[in-house]
């Protein structure tokens, strides 16, 4: 079977082109060897599974380690700790359901009382397991709040256990470093400081960067030696130039701009071509950040950036929010721009949806003579009648 540009759930190198994780988050069998807990966080669909697998996989492969990737995700639709845990465990022994030898896997639990399901899942896992236990806990932030302070405080009462009744070491990955995340009053979280946590024993907080130019042109590559059809050196710098090596977006203008032309090289006209499909078919991950955009503390964000005002209008956490979701960033050269161009175009877009979809109505007061000229008083009359008895702008 042919491999092919991912752009839906983890890599797998049978299936797709993929840059190698040990690149992209290094340091993490450094972490494993001193016993150390640490936090991975990353925007969504930037690679954090595909490398958490395949660091879970090299660690398998040294003999030494039983290395697992868990995820807290089928807890998220659980407002209350002990429906949450119990979906959370379930979850994890069909996670592990051949990712890892019977012996290795987690262990018969016994009905423990809600608050402590997690701690002593880890704890009893940690103590039958013949090798010391590594585990990835995968969408760490999905959790609703009262349910992630609790397993992060589970987590932390267990780890002077460590390495013989708790993991050896373990990783928590989501896109918020929850070592700055604390539940407050309401039920909210904000950031607070790290000493304060829940999560106050991790040793390292990694993210996964943005692919460079040359992981670029090593991913392209990957295709050229598979199917002959090679990128040109404009192409990819025009990738560069639209994506800022966002991962999801590099992956997905290289299979838009194969697939719609696969009798030659790629060139900037293609990916020209792609990124302009992608905006227009509004694909998955462009739908996922308009989502994101009805957040007000994300919106606060990016009418900011718009305007180019960032003196008043939102607080230091809603630009970490929206910083470590991959919306913006922050140039070296100072000050806050969208992410990429990508970003550029289509959230400006989505934040102008309303006043776009009152465009149609005002259609009606647009006057022309039968020669096709305009009417501009007669036009303008009919913008103020829309506009004081109808419908506004904005």
């Amino acid at each position: 079977m042919s491999r092919h540009f991912n752009t839906a759930g983890p890599c797998k190198p049978d299936l797709h082109y993929m840059v190698p994780a040990a690149g992209r988050i290094p340091g993490v069998q450094e972490l494993v060897e001193t016993q150390s807990y640490f936090v991975l966080h990353a925007p969504r669909q930037s690679g954090k599974t595909t490398a958490i697998l395949e660091s879970a996989a090299e660690l398998m492969a040294t003999g030494r380690y039983a290395a697992a990737v868990v995820s807290v995700e089928p807890g998220a639709a659980f407002d209350t700790v002990g429906e949450a845990e119990l979906a959370i465990l379930s979850g994890w022994r069909s996670d592990l359901r051949g990712r890892l030898p019977a012996e290795l896997g987690l262990p018969a639990l016994p009905d423990t009382a809600p608050g402590g399901r997690i701690r002593d899942a880890l704890g009893l896992w940690a103590a039958a397991c013949p090798l010391p236990l590594v585990v990835f806990v995968d969408e760490i932030d999905s959790l609703a709040p009262e349910v992630l302070s609790s397993v992060l405080k589970q987590i932390r009462s267990g780890f002077p256990g460590r390495p013989q009744a708790f993991p050896h070491s373990m990783a928590l990955v989501g896109m918020r470093d929850v070592r700055d995340s604390a539940l407050v009053s309401g039920g909210t979280a904000r950031v607070l400081n790290k000493d304060i946590s829940p999560f106050n024993v991790s040793a390292e907080s990694l993210t996964l960067a943005a692919f460079t130019r040359a992981e670029i042109v090593a991913l392209y590559g990957q295709h050229t030696a598979d199917t002959g059809q090679a990128f040109t050196a404009a192409a990819i710098d025009r990738v560069v130039e639209c994506t800022s090596g966002q991962p999801y977006l590099v992956n997905a203008l290289a299979r838009e701009a194969v697939r719609a032309n696969p009798d030659a090289a790629v060139d900037i006209g293609d990916v020209d071509r792609a990124r302009e499909a992608l905006i227009v078919r509004r694909v998955t991950h462009l739908v996922s950040l308009a989502e994101r955009l009805r957040d007000p503390r994300v919106r606060r964000v990016m009418e900011a950036v718009m305007a180019g005002n960032f003196a008043d209008g939102f607080e230091d956490d809603d630009l970490r929010y929206a910083l470590e979701l991959g919306l913006v960033r922050a140039p070296a050269t100072g000050g806050i721009e969208f992410a990429n161009s990508i970003y550029r175009e289509v959230i400006p877009r989505v934040l102008a949806g309303r006043a776009q979809q009152s465009i149609p109505a005002l259609q009606e007061h647009v006057a022309v003579t039968p020669a096709g000229y305009g009417r501009p008083r007669r036009s303008l009359a009919g913008f103020r009648l829309h506009s004081l008895g109808r419908a506004t702008f904005g």
